[in-house]
């Protein structure tokens, strides 16, 4: 075998002397044509225009790019192509033991160089020790190894390549004292005992693979370590040595995996009733940490197998009660996979809901503002017929209340109380929590910005049906003393008169005035009020009050009524007056038409057509275009409706022509933006001046274009 690798080492050494003479005879060329190359620049430099030389900077003269330009990447490329292959290095010939011997006195002086220079180098270490293996010099590697080891005794690899090489060679006890030691070192390294214990098992040692794994579970290592060991003794049909195992691994490492890997086991190499006894145990013993989806899942599966569907049923239906819904979506998807195919449609029905529910507490733990998926979760409940679910909802509902002071944001809010009320009355039928529950909400309220007329009047109607007047009175009360709303008054005197307290209208009324003064429909209420009793004196003097009120919020309510009241009464003198005061305060087209519109039904058409009259002037002097032909239709309105002949004709002709015209657009700086058309009356008693207008016009722009 030397001679065989000598020769080799010999033909090596010939081809590498055959591609070191071919490089040289490369080299050579390529001198060659770099010193033909440098000739010809000299030449082509002492060639220049009439002798002399060309400038030292090299001149540019096209600097456009090229058309194919090339990249670093190519230039890269490249170079890495026409890079010439490294000469391999030589191998020596071995013919005789001497030279063997010098080789390993060689080789060895290197490695020992080597680790003089740096001692804690292991790599080194590792290919000295490896290299002795080569040479089947064990001794010398072992003590190669024991010197790396008192170097770095806690590098892993070291052990594992120590105790390798051992293996290989079937040095079994030698390995197995170099395992003992390291696990004895490292006890914590789980490669060791995984290594120490498949030997053992290679070599037929079963027991004593046991015991490795005895005093390795002493160390309570991770789970893989106990799964590995249950494994071991199920290899060797051992399933009470497993079981045993496993009731020291759920003791040490009490988590849902141990549990589940437990409670599979058993499913599998036991009996139903001991799969479901570890499950059971689990959920005791793990406390808050048994509500785990994979857990009760797996429980629920294991129920399932052997035909227990009730049992199954109701371990989803605990999990889902009592898991939050976040974690919760494949554990609900299992029970609606099981319902569908073990369950009866109202099963199916439950699970529907169940998810419908899930989704809404989803939507709500993004947004808990979300008022309308309360209204929609609440709804749902109700539908379920469970009373303390509802309850809840509407509890969790109204404890989220709007982070915002403004009342928009409020409106939402408060329905949540009104139907969270409705509920306890109409469906729970308890009026005591209804009551609680509107005492509440009026004071979730921040009255002090604003309040809700809807809710005070919700609550007084329902002591109304609880047949509590003086309760119902206080409410109103409240309501007005608190924040006076105009719903509030007019729900009061609403149920006052239903009650028929005359007086207690009054009173109410004559607050609501003094809280709203500007308020015509109160004035105006309260008139008719009076005229319904028959007392028109008071009637009168309280429509008297209101039109002397200095500000209102409806004025022309208050006029009409007043004058509806005369006309009623049949006071037209009355009626005329207040027409008169009203024109004095205001010149409307409306309150013509309708002052004319009065004489012609009491039977004045003169003074009628008098009043159009003077309509008309006003609005002529006003400018007021579109009144004025809204008053000269309702002019010819009642002309023909006397029909008188001639009249109507008359007042036709006063009517104005309709004309197209254009007027510039402008915007916020007053420049023109563009035109647009618009429509101009042009009447009769306008026409000649509109006329002059123009020949005035066309005459000055003559004497522009003459001067």
């Amino acid at each position: 075998s030397a001679g065989g690798a000598g020769r080799a080492e010999g033909a090596d050494c010939w081809r590498g002397a055959a591609a070191r003479q071919q490089s040289a005879g490369t080299m050579s060329e390529q001198k060659k044509k770099v010193e033909e190359l440098m000739k010809r620049a000299e030449k082509a430099q002492s060639s220049g225009g009439g002798g002399q030389r060309m400038n030292a900077t090299a001149r540019v003269k096209n600097k456009q790019p090229a058309p194919v330009q090339i990249t670093a990447e190519q230039i890269l490329r490249e170079a890495k192509e026409r890079q010439e292959a490294d000469p391999k290095p030589s191998k020596s010939k071995i013919t005789d033991a001497d030279e063997l011997a010098e080789y390993r006195l060689r080789k060895r002086k290197e490695f020992e160089d080597g680790i003089r220079r740096n001692r804690n180098a292991l790599p080194l270490w590792v290919k000295y020790a490896m290299w002795e293996e080569t040479q089947l010099e064990f001794d010398r590697a072992r003590s190669v190894w024991e010197r790396a080891l008192e170097v770095d005794h806690r590098n892993v690899t070291m052990w594992l390549k120590y105790a390798e090489m051992e293996m290989r060679h079937r040095n079994v006890n030698r390995a197995r004292n170099i395992w003992d030691r390291a696990v004895a070192i490292l006890p914590r390294v789980d490669q060791f005992w995984y290594k120490y214990a498949y030997m053992e098992e290679m070599l037929g040692n079963v027991a004593g693979a046991r015991q490795i794994f005895e005093r390795w579970m002493q160390w309570e290592p991770e789970d893989n370590a106990w799964t590995s060991y249950i494994k071991f003794e199920l290899r060797y049909e051992e399933a009470g040595r497993a079981r045993e195992i496993y009731e020291r691994m759920v003791g040490v490492i009490p988590k849902v995996s141990t549990w589940m890997r437990f409670a599979k086991f058993e499913g599998k190499y036991g009996k139903p009733e001991q799969a479901r006894s570890v499950f059971e145990r689990a959920v005791n013993e793990l406390g808050e940490h048994a509500m785990d989806p994979e857990l009760m899942m797996a429980f629920a599966k294991s129920e399932e197998k052997v035909s227990e569907y009730e049992r199954a049923r109701a371990i989803y239906k605990y999990a889902l009660d009592n898991i939050p819904k976040s974690k919760a979506a494949e554990l609900y998807q299992a029970f609606v996979a099981f319902e569908k195919q073990h369950g009866d449609r109202e099963g199916i029905e439950d699970v529907i809901v169940s998810k419908r529910r899930f989704q809404y507490e989803d939507d709500l733990k993004q947004n808990p503002y979300n008022y309308d998926t309360w209204f929609d979760y609440a709804r749902l409940e109700e539908q379920g017929g469970d009373p303390d679910k509802v309850r809840e909802v509407y509890e969790r509902a109204i404890a989220n209340k709007p982070p915002s002071k403004e009342k928009r944001a409020w409106r939402r809010y408060i329905y949540l109380w009104i139907y969270y009320a409705v509920f306890e009355e109409l469906r729970m039928g308890d009026t005591d929590r209804t009551r609680a529950v509107y005492r509440e909400a009026l004071k979730a309220v921040p009255h002090g910005s604003f309040t809700f007329s809807k809710l005070w009047v919700l609550a007084a109607a329902f002591e109304v049906r609880c047949k509590d007047l003086k309760a119902a009175r206080a409410v109103y009360g409240r309501a007005i003393g608190t924040i006076p709303k105009d719903k509030v008054f007019r729900s009061y005197v609403e149920l006052e008169l239903q009650l028929g307290n005359v007086d207690r209208v009054r009173t109410i009324y004559e607050k609501m005035l003094e809280s709203f003064p500007a308020n015509c429909r109160a004035w105006t209420s309260f008139a008719e009020l009076e005229q319904s009793l028959g007392e028109l004196e008071r009637a009168r003097a309280l429509f008297e009050m209101g039109v002397d009120q200095p500000l209102l919020d409806q004025p022309e309510v208050l006029w009409k009524a007043f004058i509806d009241f005369e006309i009623a009464e049949g006071e037209n003198d009355n009626a005329r007056a207040l027409y008169e005061r009203l024109l004095e305060r205001t010149s409307h087209v409306k309150v013509f038409i309708s002052a004319a519109q009065f004489e012609a039904g009491a039977g004045e058409v003169e003074k009628a057509r008098a009043m159009y009259q003077r309509a008309e002037k006003a609005s002529k002097d006003a400018g007021n275009k579109e009144e004025r032909v809204l008053l000269l239709d309702s002019w010819v309105a009642m002309e023909e409706g006397l029909g008188e002949e001639g009249a109507a004709e008359d007042v036709k002709k006063r009517r104005p022509k309709q004309i197209k015209k254009k007027r510039p657009l402008t915007d916020a700086e007053g420049n023109t933006t563009g035109w647009e058309e618009y429509y101009d009356y042009i009447f009769p008693d306008e026409a000649n001046t509109q006329a002059l207008k123009i020949l005035e016009m066309a005459q000055k722009w003559k004497k522009q274009k003459t001067g």
